[in-house]
């Protein structure tokens, strides 16, 4: 059976920044969840950050590839850089899905850590910019398929092409 990644707050679970959830209800997440599929992660609060806390962002003009390679910054709007916590709730990530398996990621659009078809500008004026998050940049890095809550069919169809092809 594929495991797949979802972020917890997708799940319910209030881990994010304002310390609320955004429970994400689809036919196929109710399936995985039946079926025991999923493997819960929340990137920020592995790293160590606390819950609430302030909105970060990846600084404007930077990406979460430069993020990765220790040239980019996450700023929390207190101005506090919170770069090592969302790097390292990323390879906590990456390790939990490396540890089931998992090659199919469902996470949170928008997030800085989670953003797998944009991000915030770096400005804390709500633009948004096409872009990952560190975590999703890191996890399709390792070959993980990352998607979004908007894209719970085209996740399903991928995990049952993975299946298909393992059952060869």
């Amino acid at each position: 059976m594929q495991y797949v990644l979802v972020s917890s707050c997708l799940l319910g679970n209030p881990v994010r920044y304002d310390g609320r959830s955004v429970p994400n209800g689809d036919a196929v997440l109710d399936r995985w969840l039946a079926q025991g599929r999923v493997v819960a992660v929340c990137p920020e609060v592995a790293g160590g950050m606390p819950t609430p806390r302030p909105p970060a962002e990846i600084q404007p003009g930077e990406v979460a590839a430069t993020v990765l390679a220790g040239q980019g910054r996450v700023v929390a709007v207190t101005g506090e850089d919170v770069t090592a916590q969302f790097v390292r709730g990323a390879r906590e990530a990456l390790a939990a899905a490396q540890a089931r398996g998992i090659r199919v990621a469902v996470l949170k659009e928008g997030s800085p850590s989670c953003g797998s078809g944009y991000v915030y500008d770096g400005h804390f004026a709500g633009r948004r910019q096409p872009g990952l998050g560190v975590t999703a940049a890191l996890l399709r890095g390792a070959g993980l398929q990352v998607f979004s809550e908007k894209q719970w069919g085209e996740a399903g169809d991928c995990v049952a092409a993975l299946e298909a092809d393992d059952g060869r």
